[in-house]
């Protein structure tokens, strides 16, 4: 069976200048980017699915796209996989005081002390400590500062709103949020009236963004919402496809009244079977 340093070494070889493969010779970080995100919601999808043996081969491919970026790393004298591994190992132990109080990785192993609120509290601690650590501008950190830009969009809502409500910028529960979330839909309605496209987007934006917070109130995650919602939409339309194909119907002959009452027929279908969503 190969090991993690074959692919290493396997990888090593498609890069070679003389003898490698041309795609992989001519990439560079930037390039692989777009690959490591599809390998990661592809990652996602598996789990969704409860696919366990495609999670297999999808959390190789996402293992790859790391192996790649240290060569890359490797080849100009940066830092190599090793690193890597050293990096995260201290970093989550550093991390994780309750269960390694001396540092020490295989040091006996002793109950935690901490409850899981005290837990998360000095995480976010410690991560602040790291962030003070990294500025050469102490008095310039702000909170957001490590938030990546390149999140989904419902993602980074989440986690910025967050980090804000670390220090008390947040509503006390989500009965208030449910509020903000009908000023802003009233919001959008009088851009709407004003037909003014640019104010029509931003408040569309200021809506999405205050039902994040919602979900966030409600200990949804707002990324995994939404893709149980595409897939259910998905699921409903392909529903009116097929029953409109067993009739030999083209859909573009449908009206919306007809196509409505077949999505209706497939809300119904699923509650017989719960399981669909």
């Amino acid at each position: 069976m190969y090991s993690l340093q074959d692919l290493i070494n396997l990888m090593a070889r498609l890069r070679d200048p003389q003898y490698g493969c041309p795609w992989d010779v001519k990439q560079n970080y930037a390039t692989i980017v777009p690959h490591t995100l599809e390998e990661a919601y592809e990652v996602a999808d598996a789990i969704e699915r409860g696919d366990f043996d495609d999670l297999r081969g999808e959390l190789g491919d996402l293992l790859f796209q790391v192996v790649y970026y240290c060569q890359l790393a490797r080849e100009e004298g940066r830092f190599e996989f090793d690193a890597v591994v050293d990096g995260i190992t201290r970093k989550l132990i550093r991390r994780h005081p309750h269960v390694f109080p001396t540092g020490d990785l295989y040091a006996p192993l002793e109950t935690p002390r901490l409850s899981e609120d005290q837990v998360k509290q000095r995480w976010e601690q410690i991560k602040a400590e790291e962030r003070a650590e990294k500025s050469a501008a102490p008095e310039q950190l702000s909170l957001l500062d490590d938030v990546p830009a390149v999140l989904p969009a419902l993602s980074r809502a989440a986690k910025l709103q967050k980090r804000a409500a670390q220090v008390g910028f947040d509503w006390p529960d989500a009965l208030p949020v449910v509020d903000n979330v009908r000023e802003e839909l009233d919001e959008v309605l009088e851009a709407m009236a004003d037909t003014d496209g640019a104010a029509i987007s931003e408040e569309v934006g200021d809506l999405l963004f205050a039902a994040v917070n919602l979900a966030r109130h409600l200990k949804v995650d707002p990324e995994n919402a939404l893709r149980a919602a595409n897939a259910k939409f998905e699921r409903r339309f392909r529903f009116i496809e097929q029953a409109l194909r067993d009739t030999r119907r083209p859909i573009e002959d449908c009206s919306l009244e007809e196509m409505d009452a077949l999505w209706g027929e497939a809300k119904r279908q699923e509650k017989i079977t719960p399981n669909c969503g």
